[in-house]
């Protein structure tokens, strides 16, 4: 299982990725988009990494809104996974 990284550390690699902010034990991203469309296309661009790392985001979709949330369930808050899919992700466009 993965270590639960400590506050402080959560603090300073969101520092480093200002799309991102806390939301209790997770972290999150709202991206927006021209029409639904393109909303989908960038959901379908999330598939390959996630698959590759075996993280998974939790998504919300609503028309050309795509929230990200991540958190590492199996660790009960947030990890180094955490914070390299966001990275990842944060390159998509």
């Amino acid at each position: 299982m993965a270590t639960l990284l400590s506050d402080s550390d959560i603090q300073t690699k969101l520092s480093q990725l200002p799309d991102w902010s806390l939301d209790g034990k997770a972290i999150t991203c709202t991206r927006t988009f021209k029409d639904f469309v393109t909303a989908i296309d960038f959901v379908n661009q999330l598939v390959e990494p996630a698959e590759a790392s075996g993280h998974h985001p939790d998504l919300q979709i609503s028309y050309n809104k795509v929230v990200i949330h991540l958190s590492t369930h199996d660790a009960g808050g947030l990890t180094e996974k955490d914070f390299a899919m966001a990275e990842t992700l944060s390159k998509l466009g």
